[in-house]
């Protein structure tokens, strides 16, 4: 059974055109998902469906086989624990300290005012130290890289325990050399268990951390297969014929 599944998902946010247009496919556990596809594609759209941070319009989203589009309240924030996301702004609070930032990863479990516990400190901490920042703990975020604060954003992500995490563009604002380093650690968290969508613009990372590429034009999928199977002519219909790969 598949983890995910997007079944006929539309979205409109005027009534008229649709952002995301008849959206099918399936996930599997070990998945690796690469979103790609021209800014306005509607790749955010689809995640922040599969969230639910935005309705649908229209069709469904299976986690485990049970749509989610109905749930509610406590419901609801129980499916949110299963699925993490990841920003390209970071969403962190920059005067805050980095593990504190971390610990806020764990707010969906918690009734308001109750205190952290001390499994959760050492989570927190093991974590950080899985993305290479448990000398960081003490820091303020806005004392950190664009690159050390998006692994603040995966240390969060970690501590929901989640079974996916959805990837919104999350190393468009950084350079390439800190761009593979984000790629590498969300292609280790993948080998630990976790599925992943990731959006993203540049092919060659898709190529090399992606299982399976799913392209969108005007909400529609263009393509969906091996990132190996993205020839010129594919990529052309992907971004268009004046389109170069870089």
């Amino acid at each position: 059974m598949s983890i995910l599944a997007v079944k006929e998902l539309y979205k409109s946010y005027d009534g008229q055109s649709y952002a995301v247009n008849g959206l099918s496919f399936d996930m599997q556990e070990q998945d690796f998902i690469i979103l790609l596809g021209l800014s306005g594609s509607g790749k955010s759209t689809l995640l922040r469906c599969i969230n639910r941070l935005i309705e649908p319009t229209r069709g469904d989203v299976l986690f485990e086989g049970k749509s989610i589009i109905d749930l509610k309240g406590a419901q609801l924030r129980q499916y949110r624990r299963n699925i993490a996301m990841i920003f390209q702004q970071f969403n962190l609070v920059k005067n805050l300290t980095v593990l504190t930032n971390v610990l806020t990863g764990r707010l969906g479990y918690h009734g308001l005012g109750s205190a952290f516990t001390k499994q959760e400190m050492d989570s927190a901490l093991f974590n950080l130290q899985r993305v290479g920042l448990q000398d960081f703990a003490n820091k303020q975020v806005k004392q950190l890289s664009g690159g050390q604060q998006q692994r603040v954003a995966i240390a969060r992500a970690l501590m929901q325990e989640p079974r996916i995490i959805l990837a919104d563009e999350p190393v468009a604002s950084l350079d390439p050399a800190t761009a593979d380093s984000i790629m590498q650690y969300l292609a280790k968290i993948n080998q630990d268990g976790i599925a992943v969508i990731c959006s993203l613009h540049f092919l060659s990372l898709a190529r090399r951390y992606g299982s399976r590429v799913l392209a969108l034009k005007d909400g529609i999928k263009a393509f969906e297969g091996l990132p190996t199977q993205i020839d010129k002519e594919r990529f052309k219909a992907i971004y268009g014929e004046d389109a170069k790969e870089i």
